[in-house]
């Protein structure tokens, strides 16, 4: 007798009750998986894989002020962390800086608060840029954040070439799911491309856009959704880099990507082993790479958001281990664990401990990292992996035939599919179809209130009065000439990068950016959907 559940992955491809030889009947090892580090990239895009290198262990952190984070860092650097990842925000995030009337309420709530190269100083100080990756979770006003970011290293004179890290930079996925932007997509597209020259140029070591799924996946799309679009984006980059006359071999080996993981535990490997399977095929035939590094995906993964629960906090920790464990079985490059209490504020000190303490547990105990990719040949996992594909090209050639992924957000194509897969998943949630412990079944009528972290009210007003100091002291003359100057560059079509770091330099901040890419290029407007 069957359980009374739906037998097919979350993303409603059918399961069987047993795979066989037979559902691989016409499947060829060489051209479906290979070896590792090699065409099509399916067992990882690395020889050795975690036998050389484990995965960076990037856990999220940015709160407050600078300095509140800058401890932050050093914390998790001392526990045993391998990479700094930064979170902003909200008035970092679109534009606005901390004495702006917009951001009030917000500064350093959501995120760490930027305003000023000084900030950027303070938020990095006394940590080893030279030897520390560095990611950071912005986008619209991501050329800001690198600028300030080089220019800091400039400062304390470290070269370019040393420095290693992560822009998110995907203006892309922001018109799909994320919604925080300044100007339209062609604009944004163009400066992302100003950034992707400027780094293959300069600061050979970054990457300059982190292609993502995550925000794709966290607004409610399927897993198949999350890999169509996701892909489709960085064919977008691609294109848009062609067009700029960059050799694709030049800047496509610095293009990385970041996938959520979420509960469905094979479908979510399936996935990341299509997503390199598919990126080396596409970057081949359609782009005519030449060199292993433009085919090869690279990813950054994070355990999903938006499965964790406010009831029951403490079953997030199952979660998330068993979400770090599917990233690690599918090969990720880095990876980011969620704290237990995330779903309450941002994650105190004890929760993010354990969460780092589940990536070194999977690392150090359960040998799972000394065989690569131990699933491979499973009759499931290969027939899962083969669905995964044809579903996601399926998406992707409808995206081509519509001229590309900007006209298909223009259209408002990707998201209306993401808002119709998330009403589906709600109703089945809401019914019972699909279960989450803690919320539709195995619920508890009392539960304890758990500690969370908060932000004390005066760090907005004190990063509103060191906003103040530093646009009272600088050069005022300065500021409108290095503001000109990025206007200028913003309508003649020359790269934003380097006018943006000598305008850091003289402390032009990130939200008088911002106001010139808005007169210059205008705003966008989002197409209404239903």
């Amino acid at each position: 007798m069957e359980r009374p559940v739906r037998f097919e992955s979350q993303s409603g491809l059918p399961l069987k009750p047993l795979y066989t030889p037979a559902d691989l009947a016409d499947w060829r090892y060489e051209e479906q998986l290979g070896a590792p580090g090699q065409y099509p990239f399916t067992r990882g895009p690395y020889a050795s894989m975690y036998r050389g290198k484990l995965w960076t262990m990037r856990m999220f952190a940015g709160f407050g002020r600078p300095e509140d984070t800058n401890a932050r860092f050093k914390y998790l650097l001392e526990q045993g962390q391998t990479g700094l990842s930064t979170a902003f925000d909200m008035p970092a995030l679109m534009g606005y800086d901390a004495d702006h009337p917009r951001a009030r309420g917000e500064v350093g709530k959501e995120g760490v608060s930027i305003s000023t190269l000084a900030d950027m100083e303070r938020l990095f100080a006394d940590i080893p840029l030279g030897d520390v990756t560095t990611s950071m979770t912005i986008n619209c006003t991501a050329s800001v954040a690198l600028a300030m970011y080089l220019a800091v290293a400039d400062k304390r004179g470290i070269a370019w070439s040393r420095l290693g890290g992560t822009m998110q930079n995907d203006m892309l996925k922001e018109f799909i799911a994320q919604k925080e932007w300044i100007c339209p997509v062609e604009p944004a597209v163009r400066i992302v491309v100003d950034m992707i020259e400027f780094t293959a140029r300069h600061v050979p070591r970054f990457n300059p856009v982190s292609i993502s799924g995550y925000h794709i996946r966290e607004a409610g799309s399927t897993a198949v959704q999350e890999l169509a679009f996701t892909l489709a984006d960085g064919f977008g980059y691609v294109e848009a880099g062609v067009a700029r006359g960059l050799d694709v071999d030049a800047f496509a080996p610095r293009l990385s990507f970041f996938f959520d993981i979420h509960n469905d535990f094979f479908e979510e490997i399936a996935k990341l082993r299509a997503a390199r399977r598919i990126w080396a095929r596409v970057m081949k035939e359609r782009f005519g790479a030449k060199t292993p590094e433009s085919m090869r995906l690279r990813t950054h993964t994070q355990t999903a958001g938006v499965s964790a629960t406010a009831q029951q906090p403490l079953n997030n920790v199952a979660r998330v281990a068993l979400q770090a464990l599917a990233a690690v079985l599918g090969g990720a490059q880095s990876l980011h664990t969620n704290s237990f209490d995330e779903t309450w504020a941002l994650p105190t000190e004890e929760a993010v401990t354990v969460a780092l303490r589940t990536q070194q547990i999977i690392a150090e105990e359960t040998h799972v990292p000394l065989t690569i990719d131990p699933l491979g040949g499973s009759y499931f996992l290969e027939t899962l992996t083969d669905q995964m594909e044809a579903a996601a090209m399926d998406y992707i050639r409808k995206i081509d035939a519509m001229g590309g992924i900007v006209r298909a957000i223009d259209a408002g194509y990707p998201q209306k599919e993401i808002a119709d897969a998330a009403y589906r998943y709600q109703i089945m949630e809401d019914r019972g179809e699909k279960v989450v412990v803690g919320v539709n079944r195995y619920v508890m009528a009392e539960e304890r209130p758990i500690n969370y972290l908060r932000i004390d009210e005066r760090v907005e007003l004190e990063q509103i009065e060191a906003v103040k100091r530093v646009k009272a002291a600088r050069d005022a003359a300065k500021v409108e000439r290095r503001l000109k100057q990025l206007a200028e560059a913003c309508r003649n079509g020359g790269n934003v990068m380097p006018v943006l770091i000598d305008a850091v330099k003289d402390s032009v901040s990130l939200g008088e950016v911002s106001d010139v890419y808005r007169q210059v290029f205008g705003q966008y407007r989002e197409p209404i959907i239903f």
